[in-house]
C-alpha cells in the first residue's frame, strides 16, 4: 500500500511541475463584455468578447476585442487592475493611456487587435508602474498577479457611460496541453483514491 501512495505522490508531484512550468510562460485570458457586469450597473444593450494573452517569456500582452450594440460610441478601452475584492469593484488603469492605440473611437461597434511590447513603458499607465516598483517588470507581474486573482477587468467607454459602457473581469483559460494532462492524470489519481480507501477497510 505504501508503494501505491508513494507512486500516487510522485506522480502528482510531477503533473504539478509540469503545470508550473507551463503557467510561467504565456497565460490567456478571457471575458464577455456587458453594461450589467459595469460598477455600478447601466442599462446598455451593449455586448463583446475580449482575450487578453500575456506572454512572460516574449514580453507581450496581445489584445483582442469585439464589440457591438454600445448606445455610445467609443471613447476609450483599458485593462484596470487591480480590485481589492475578485470579480468586483473598481480599480485604476493599467494599461496604455488615453487608450489602446489605434482602439476604433467613436463608433459603436467593432473590433481590435494588437500586440505590446511589456518591457515598453508606453504600454503601460505609468501611475500603474509607479505603484508596482518603478519599473516594467513590476507591472507585468503585477498585472499576471491581478488576471490569475481574478481582480483585473477589461473596460470600453463611450459617450453614453464616460466610466464605461460595457466590462468584464478576466478568467484564466487553461492551455490544451494543461487540460490534457489534468485529463491523464485525473484517472490516476481516483485510483489511488479508491485503493486508499480499500486499504483502510
Amino acid at each position: 500500500m505504501s508503494n501505491i501512495v508513494t507512486t500516487g505522490i510522485k506522480a502528482t508531484a510531477a503533473l504539478a511541475f509540469m503545470l508550473v512550468g507551463l503557467s510561467a510562460q504565456a497565460a490567456i485570458f478571457t471575458t464577455t463584455l456587458s453594461g450589467a457586469a459595469e460598477a455600478p450597473p447601466n442599462g446598455s444593450p451593449g455586448t463583446g468578447t475580449a482575450t487578453v494573452e500575456l506572454d512572460l517569456t516574449a514580453h507581450t500582452l496581445s489584445v483582442d476585442v469585439t464589440f457591438s450594440g454600445l448606445l455610445g460610441t467609443t471613447t476609450a478601452t483599458h485593462i484596470h487592475c487591480c480590485t481589492a475584492v475578485p470579480g468586483e469593484g473598481t480599480a485604476g488603469v493599467a494599461s496604455q493611456t488615453p487608450t489602446f492605440i489605434d482602439f476604433p473611437a467613436g463608433v459603436t461597434s467593432g473590433s481590435y487587435f494588437h500586440v505590446f511590447d511589456t518591457t515598453d513603458p508606453a504600454t503601460w499607465n505609468q501611475a500603474f508602474i509607479n505603484a508596482n516598483g518603478g519599473t516594467t517588470a513590476g507591472a507585468e507581474a503585477a498585472l499576471l498577479a491581478g488576471l490569475n486573482g481574478g481582480q483585473a477587468y477589461l473596460n470600453v467607454h463611450s459617450t453614453f457611460a464616460p466610466g464605461g459602457e460595457i466590462r468584464g473581469f478576466l478568467q484564466p483559460v487553461p492551455e490544451p496541453a494543461t487540460v490534457a494532462m489534468l485529463a491523464a492524470g485525473a484517472p490516476l489519481l481516483l485510483v489511488l483514491a479508491r485503493r486508499r480507501r480499500q486499504g483502510a477497510r
